[in-house]
């Protein structure tokens, strides 16, 4: 069933914000096909809107816990999947019918750097829906593109009592990979789930070898 237009516009202000403002999204390890709670951390206003890209991506429903006020602030977010954090029956719902619930366990958006400390919230749903709960390190960060690129390392899935040891873990090897990186090249390792604007000097360098082409200059 096609979404009303409302709901279709927003969907399409969403993607093309993820699309034209980001360098690409990319991810690794197991994506669940469905049915899950995902615990990513929570340091980036990106990181709602690169969640739900990943599910248009794979053709995954959606739903993400949201604060009371800013649910209040934006209750149009409700039309792409947005649910209240007293709303955990309705997430528990959405997780056995098969969609993805994204808690993020920190509880509300932290400061760039290690975990902060998790609430219970997202392991007493995936228990409660008896799915699994999968943690995610995610980063948008700038390296050396014009526009900022998202990173989300997907770890295994884990009983509730080990989620803050395994997406420390997690996002400390993703920090890894991007101190270790070459800061103009895509992390090694990552599949690229969504496209991004080019910067400028890759259009640029485009232009440039077409120019030597036509030119026959090297």
């Amino acid at each position: 069933m096609r979404p009303d237009p409302v709901t279709a516009l927003l969907r399409a202000s969403i993607r093309r914000s993820v699309h034209s403002d980001l360098a690409g999204v990319w991810a690794r390890g197991p994506l669940p096909p469905g049915g899950a709670v995902i615990a990513p951390n929570h340091h980036s206003w990106w990181d709602g809107y690169v969640m739900r890209e990943v599910t248009w991506v794979l053709g995954v429903e959606f739903r993400v816990l949201m604060t009371e006020r800013q649910l209040a602030r934006f209750p149009f977010l409700r039309r792409v999947g947005a649910l209240g954090t007293s709303e955990v029956r309705a997430a528990v719902r959405a997780a056995r019918a098969g969609a993805w619930v994204v808690v993020f366990p920190e509880g509300a958006l932290q400061p760039v750097g290690p975990l902060r400390d998790v609430q219970p919230g997202a392991a007493w749903i995936a228990r409660t829906a008896g799915v699994p709960l999968v943690p995610v390190a995610l980063r948008v960060t700038l390296r050396g593109a014009q526009r900022p690129e998202a990173y989300l390392r997907f770890g295994r899935a884990v009983p509730g009592g080990e989620l803050t040891q395994v997406l420390t873990d997690e996002l400390a090897a993703l920090d890894d990979e991007l101190r270790a990186s070459d800061p103009e090249s895509p992390l090694a390792g990552y599949l690229r789930l969504a496209g991004g604007r080019a910067s400028a000097q890759e259009r640029l360098a485009g232009a440039g070898r077409l120019l030597a082409r036509l030119t026959g200059e090297r």
